[in-house]
């Protein structure tokens, strides 16, 4: 229709778990809108467990998503999606964005383990995730990002990843892939011709008197200790089904 502007959807999803007084976990707020719906499943232990429910398509061009969780003194949770995450190309111009903030407390505990995110032929995301713990949060936090549904190139995504811990800097890191992105994205530097990358970091207050020791786990994984009581893996893999068995069996060998 001539005259006419498109724009993207705009949704925002918060979460925050609370001590419930009985030895579990609350939930006090559990809001998600349009695309990010929240769903509190069944959970053993302390903990609560909420998955994120992709109600519509996306995100598309133009899409604004933004996701919070924060995590009181004493709770523990669990985030995880029902579905990897697809990003598309869209009506609205300009690139979406998927913005996710998490606060983790003294104390508390937070796994935000969601599923893959898949860059889509046509399409263009940045997305960033900031993580802000106390100095005795703990945090297992994992990213995957696949270039490209089977058979077809990847659309543009760029990734920015930033933990802090008792206000300082841990990791802050950003990877730009596909059309228009920094040349050397697909060279043996960077993702080697892999279609998929991943990242998982895990703060441990431990860690700040035991640091892990930096190696190589495999011939496509890396462990790293980062300025702090945290540790970071690194990995490629030539699918999906195969990097999250590398950071699966990171994560199982750091205990």
């Amino acid at each position: 229709m001539d005259g006419v502007t498109v724009t993207g959807v705009r949704a925002r999803a918060r979460i925050v778990a609370r001590p419930d007084g009985r030895g579990g976990t609350a939930l006090p707020v559990l809001d998600g809108e349009g695309p990010l719906a929240l769903r509190r499943t069944r959970s053993a232990g302390a903990g609560a467990k909420v998955m994120v429910v992709g109600a519509m398509s996306g995100p598309l061009g133009g899409d604004r998503f933004t996701l919070s969780a924060r995590v009181e003194e004493g709770a523990r949770l669990h985030v995880g999606s029902a579905a990897a995450t697809l990003a598309l190309p869209g009506q609205a111009e300009g690139e979406a964005r998927y913005d996710v903030r998490l606060d983790v407390a003294e104390g508390a505990e937070l796994h935000w383990l969601p599923e893959q995110l898949i860059s889509a032929d046509g399409s263009d995301l940045y997305v960033t995730t900031r993580a802000e713990l106390a100095a005795g949060a703990r945090l297992v936090l994992r990213e995957e990002q696949v270039l490209g549904r089977a058979g077809e190139p990847p659309g543009r995504l760029t990734s920015r990843l930033t933990a802090r811990v008792a206000g300082r800097t841990v990791l802050d890191q950003e990877l730009s892939c596909g059309p228009g992105a920094p040349g050397g994205w697909d060279g043996p530097a960077v993702l080697a011709g892999h279609r998929a990358v991943g990242q998982l970091v895990v703060v441990r207050p431990e860690f700040a008197e035991r640091p892990v020791r930096a190696r190589m786990l495999g011939e496509s994984a890396a462990l790293i200790p980062l300025a702090g009581p945290a540790a970071l893996v690194s990995a490629v893999a030539s699918d999906a089904l195969r990097l999250r068995r590398l950071l699966d069996e990171a994560l199982t060998g750091l205990g």
